[in-house]
């Protein structure tokens, strides 16, 4: 995958959230990691269609999961919005990743270099790259 030089990295899964920049080239990135945001998830709304009987009855659904998904998409809407991110790559597990799609603004979407679904966070950095490059 091409990822652009100061692109930005959102590495997310139903509890965490991290952004880095890359401080590498198109096709080698080297990730420089910027900040964790603190998220406040506010949207439990967000899992509601999720909430099929199975989901109900086994607790496979994680309202406080999709609720941290939506909460990064909103903390991403706004920088792109206010022009701190110009290109931006999301990294997330696929739950989180398709629940963050229900709330991009179109201005993420601009901006939306790429989306890789797979688990990556608590990896190591050197193999969140190699993903990337592979992507």
């Amino acid at each position: 995958m091409k990822l652009p030089h100061k692109a930005h990295v959102a590495l997310i899964d139903g509890e965490n959230f991290t952004l880095y920049r890359n401080d590498g080239q198109i096709f080698e990135p080297k990730l420089t990691e910027l900040e964790k945001p603190d998220l406040t998830a506010t949207n439990f709304s967000a899992g509601v269609r999720h909430q099929d009987e199975i989901g109900q009855k086994y607790g496979s659904t994680q309202l406080d999961e999709l609720a941290h998904g939506a909460a990064a998409a909103e903390c991403l809407n706004s920088k792109c919005i206010s022009g701190e991110i110009d290109d931006l790559l999301i990294i997330a597990d696929p739950k989180t990743l398709g629940e963050m799609r229900h709330h991009y603004h179109s201005e993420l979407e601009k901006r939306l270099a790429g989306e890789i679904d797979k688990t990556l966070t608590g990896e190591p950095i050197q193999r969140v790259e190699k993903a990337i490059s592979e992507a």
